[in-house]
């Protein structure tokens, strides 16, 4: 029962983290360092990327239509708009995969761990208060998702690779390198999450099958710890997206920026005296 309560409490911080610009990874792994799951290094290795597949399907259901060239109602521009839309994510994600996927195992090695947690924490809130500080009075060149040609999707995808580093936030680093480059908060963020989508599939994909791969198996409590993370970080998602839609219409992210500082000071200070 434990268990059970523990993934939903991990469920909850995943669901409201994954979107915000404040990483969820990051957040996972230092909640894990106070809750403690009783399970083998391997599972929560596992676990804290495949819980993401429930923040991933909230973004699914929330656009479905819009992501969906095949609905009915649609004309048949906005059938070929959707096709375009997909061919920018699919093409914005090969940066992340083709660099993601052969240092996947050297950066679970070597990079999570506190201190780099901690650094990237602080680093990226600096940068989006910093950005976001230049971009006051400026037009953004690109305020409709549509018209945003694929060389910026492009240099979306490259801003992605950034987020392989813990701590990091995926959204965090597609979403400043989107504004960046003269997106809108909005289309940056909506694109952010469509981004997430094969992101996430894939590297939960990666996951499960190195999972298996290691001689490791699921066992019964096990498959129930990991749907309630899932399905809860599904639910908290779904709230933590519209939330995040309506913000970004009256506010900037300065606030995620401090947050992020705040947050790396207070792993810095925890870790440094605890290891004293």
């Amino acid at each position: 029962m434990i268990e059970i309560i523990q993934a939903i409490i991990l469920g909850v911080i995943e669901g409201i983290t994954e979107f915000l610009p404040i990483s969820s990874t990051g957040h996972l792994y230092l909640a894990n360092e106070f809750i403690h799951l009783h399970e083998s290094t391997a599972f929560i290795n596992m676990f804290m990327v495949v819980i993401q597949l429930g923040a991933i399907l909230a973004v699914v259901v929330l656009y479905f239509h819009k992501l969906n060239p095949w609905s009915p109602s649609k004309a048949r521009i906005e059938r070929r708009q959707t096709w375009q839309l997909w061919g920018k994510v699919i093409i914005a994600v090969l940066p992340s995969v083709v660099i993601g996927l052969p240092a996947n195992d050297w950066m679970d090695a070597h990079l999570t761990s506190w201190q780099v947690i901690a650094t990237t924490l602080i680093v990226y809130g600096v940068l989006f208060i910093v950005i976001e500080h230049f971009n006051q009075g400026r037009r953004a060149r690109f305020t409709d998702l549509n018209q945003m040609p694929i060389k910026i999707a492009i240099a979306i995808g490259l801003f992605q690779i950034l987020s392989l580093v813990p701590g990091t936030s995926r959204s965090g680093a597609t979403i400043l390198g989107a504004i960046l480059i003269g997106t809108s908060r909005y289309v940056a963020t909506e694109f952010s999450f469509f981004l997430a989508i094969p992101t996430m599939f894939g590297a939960s994909l990666l996951k499960i099958t190195k999972y298996f791969l290691h001689g490791n198996t699921f066992s019964y409590t096990q498959v129930v710890v990991l749907i309630t993370g899932v399905v809860i970080s599904f639910l908290i998602a779904y709230l933590a997206i519209k939330f995040l839609l309506d913000y970004i219409k009256r506010n900037d992210f300065k606030l995620f920026g401090w947050y992020r500082i705040v947050l790396g000071i207070v792993v810095v200070l925890y870790f440094g005296f605890a290891q004293k």
